[in-house]
Parts: C-alpha cells; sequence; structure tokens
C-alpha cells in the first residue's frame, strides 16, 4: 500500500492506494508535505486536485475500498449522488429497497474510507440539516458549498 499526502482547501489529503485501485482518501487535521506521489497514485492525485480547482465533477478511478457486502453496496450507492446535489439518509434507505435500514446506512456512509471520491458528504438530514461526517461538519459544508450550482458571488 503507497501513501500521497496533498494539500486542499480542507487540510491534508491522506490518499493510499495500490496497483488494485485507490483504497482510502481521508484529510486529516495536521499537515504533511506533500513529497513524491507514487505512479500508483498519480491519476488519483491529479483528479483530485482538478476537483478542488473546480474542473472536475465526477471521478474516474479504479476503487478497492475494504468493507462488508452491505457498507460495499452502499458506497455503490452513494457513487450514484450527482455533482451539486444532496439526498437524505431515508432517501438513500429507500433507494436501497429497505427505508427501517436507515441506521444501518448512515453507519456505513460514516465508515466510507475514500472521502470525497465515494461523495458521503452529499447525504444531509431529512429536514435538510447537515447531520454527520467523519470529517467534520466544517469540511462537510466547505464541499457542498464549493459543489453548489449557485455560486455566491460579490457585487462590488
Amino acid at each position: 500500500m503507497e501513501t500521497a499526502y496533498l494539500q486542499t482547501p480542507i487540510g491534508t489529503a491522506e490518499l493510499k492506494g495500490d496497483a488494485n485501485g485507490l483504497a482510502s482518501i481521508t484529510v486529516l487535521d495536521n499537515n504533511k508535505p506533500n513529497g513524491t506521489i507514487p505512479v500508483t497514485l498519480q491519476d488519483a492525485a491529479k483528479q483530485f486536485q482538478e476537483y478542488f480547482d473546480g474542473d472536475r465533477k465526477v471521478f474516474d478511478l479504479k476503487l478497492n475500498p475494504t468493507g462488508t457486502d452491505f457498507q460495499k453496496k452502499v458506497w455503490n450507492a452513494l457513487l450514484e449522488i450527482p455533482f451539486g446535489k444532496t439526498i437524505s439518509y431515508l432517501e438513500l434507505s429507500k433507494q436501497l429497497g429497505d427505508v427501517k435500514a436507515i441506521r444501518a446506512v448512515a453507519s456505513a456512509n460514516g465508515k466510507n474510507p475514500l472521502w470525497i471520491v465515494v461523495p458521503c458528504h452529499r447525504v444531509i438530514g431529512t429536514n435538510g440539516d447537515l447531520t454527520g461526517y467523519a470529517g467534520g461538519l466544517h469540511r462537510k459544508k466547505w464541499l457542498l458549498e464549493h459543489e453548489s450550482p449557485a455560486k455566491q458571488t460579490t457585487l462590488f
């Protein structure tokens, strides 16, 4: 497993993966030097930078997260949430075929090891509230604003 660090507007991103695909992305609170990006992670690093630059809305990467079959089912459903859109935990549970599984769906969402690429930040509370994000609500808010189709502009 190889590791790369990238500076982003929300902290230092730690990418881990190998020839089998990208295994995890987390955003750290402490800064790490960028260093040399391993060949197996160069495409992921490039796409990640394009996302933060506003030039990428969809990732095209080989993914290899570790999780249960149920978690992977939830993470695959997250990949269907379009850039700039949100969905509630209840809606996601319905899409997965079991409204009663809302807590299990929320738990799987919270265990997503591929932040941003598998967009768990696009899942919100039924009432529209920002709820739970392993990286902190301040990061979830930033990501949703970054993806918002209605960008705030200044008049002066």
